[in-house]
């Protein structure tokens, strides 16, 4: 989600993602046709591995996670968390575009492209480095930033050592506009999220959404 700051001081859904229900009548997921959207009860071991909001048939295996078996479990409680986390992002991030938009007719993938690369050394990443650093989809990346090309905001540059590989790098003017938009994009991740937690809990959640992510990694060469 791209609640990033960026780094500029002084300046200013998910789709296709079902989720499992608990039957209430029953209190357990009815067997039917494989790949039917029939969840696990409440408290229980699925029946199967959870695929999209579908139960697909089989035993559920130990994930990369976890091999503890009780790490496999969906229960109520940690279905209303992950449901939880997929409402807030979809509804912070549709406001959080709504005030860019309006205001600076600048998308919030195109603002975060723009602040992936101010953060980038000499303002440049090769384009799988940046497909790696965005923080919202990386679906139509290199149409992105073909159009942030053409409005002049960032420029395809050959990578000096492989001059295969595409660096897109931040302009003057592409920093101009994200200096302009900061402003109002700081301000609504203040007002739609920071504001509704303590200094504390702030650091807690920090903390607790950071063993979800992955460290960034740093290839070292140029390349597509």
């Amino acid at each position: 989600m791209s609640l990033q700051a960026s780094p500029v001081e002084g300046d200013g859904s998910p789709s296709g993602l079902g989720f499992a229900r608990p039957d209430a009548a029953s209190g357990e997921a009815t067997p039917a046709e494989p790949r039917a959207t029939l969840p696990a009860p409440p408290e229980t071991d699925l029946p199967g591995t959870v695929v999209a909001g579908t139960v697909v048939a089989g035993t559920v295996e130990p994930g990369c996670g976890s091999a503890d078996p009780a790490a496999e479990r969906v229960d109520a409680r940690g279905m209303r968390a992950w449901r939880g986390l997929l409402r807030a992002h979809a509804q912070v991030t549709r406001v959080l575009e709504a005030e860019l938009e309006e205001t600076h007719h600048l998308p919030l993938a195109s603002y975060d492209v723009l602040v992936q690369l101010t953060e980038a050394p000499d303002g440049a990443l090769r384009m799988s480095e940046l497909a790696d650093a965005v923080l919202l989809s990386r679906s139509g990346l290199t149409r992105l930033v073909d159009r942030l090309v053409r409005e002049g905001l960032v420029e395809r540059r050959s990578c000096p050592s492989d001059l295969r590989g595409t660096l897109a790098v931040l302009t003057p003017a592409g920093l101009a506009r994200l200096r302009d938009a900061s402003g109002t994009h700081l301000r609504g991740v203040a007002r739609h999220v920071l504001s509704h937690y303590s200094p504390e809990e702030l650091e807690l959640l920090g903390d607790l959404l950071g063993r979800l992510a992955s460290p960034a990694t740093d290839s070292g060469s140029c390349g597509a």
